[in-house]
């Protein structure tokens, strides 16, 4: 399922089914009615008319952290004070690090769009996620790919900085799809690649939701606890991919992220 506007027409937002390079095009802009079956196809067309949107505007978007043994590794390398113990005690225990990375698209893109920098950091990284897409009543519906964007030296220098090196404007990006899965417990692999402004490789890696500590459905369980999460929220489950400690995000650098049975989502990063 993605989200799109055609420019040509009257640009206004719709949902669509697509399948291959072709998309049938629904008479509306609700992606969890489309999930549901709602809606009459108008056209179908191919995906290269489109404009991609981010898949859904989500009221809420949340992350879990800790969740892969290499983000583990990669905090307890980056922590700078004695408390760097809470990353490997997190990762041990039975509830989750949850935090709010944005709430009404505030710092979040879609395909396409701008990632950014902060200016008081020398150490950015993008964080390749699947993200899980709430329905009625906290059920995960769909999934999507997420971009984690996060600075590493302001995390490193002290855990309550967590919030600063995680919520700034451009943080986020989601997309290029919502999917349903077949099943819920089969793992996604994830691919990521960065190229610099000419296009030569700077980093590439991949993982699997199947090294993480916990399922997506614990996640899901744990994030709706006592937290009423809005219909169309998203939850970022965590990322496995962590660049070499000497690379960093520049302007200019473009961010692949891939998930098999999702898309891929890709970014530019800007200033």
């Amino acid at each position: 399922m993605i989200r799109f506007v055609r420019a040509e027409l009257d640009g206004v937002p719709r949902v669509g089914r697509w399948e291959g390079e072709r998309v049938e095009l629904l008479d509306h802009d609700d992606p969890l009615a489309a999930i549901r079956g709602e809606g009459t196809v108008t056209s179908t067309v191919p995906l290269h008319w489109l404009e991609l949107l981010a898949p859904i505007e989500a009221p809420e978007i949340w992350c879990a952290g800790v969740t892969y043994e290499r983000s583990r590794d990669a905090r307890l390398e980056e922590a700078q004070t004695e408390a760097r113990d809470v990353y490997a005690l997190v990762y041990d225990a039975d509830r989750p690090e949850l935090f709010m990375k944005d709430a009404r698209m505030r710092r979040t893109v879609g395909p396409g769009g701008s990632i950014r920098v902060r200016s008081d950091s020398s150490w950015m990284v993008p964080e390749p996620e699947v993200g899980i897409v709430f329905g009625e009543g906290g059920k995960p519906v769909a999934v999507t790919i997420g971009n984690d964007v996060s600075s590493r030296d302001i995390e490193g220098a002290n855990p309550l900085y967590i919030p600063q090196a995680k919520i700034f404007a451009g943080a986020c990006a989601i997309g290029p799809a919502l999917a349903v899965p077949e099943d819920w417990d089969a793992p996604f692999p994830i691919r990521l690649r960065i190229t610099d402004a000419s296009g030569a490789e700077l980093f590439a890696g991949e993982t699997s939701t199947g090294r993480m500590k916990r399922s997506l459905g614990e996640l899901a369980d744990w994030a709706m606890r006592d937290n009423p999460i809005p219909p169309g929220s998203v939850l970022l489950t965590g990322t496995g991919l962590v660049p070499p400690d000497e690379y960093t995000l520049l302007p200019g650098h473009v961010v692949e992220i891939a998930v098999e049975g999702i898309g891929v989502l890709t970014n530019l990063v800007a200033a």
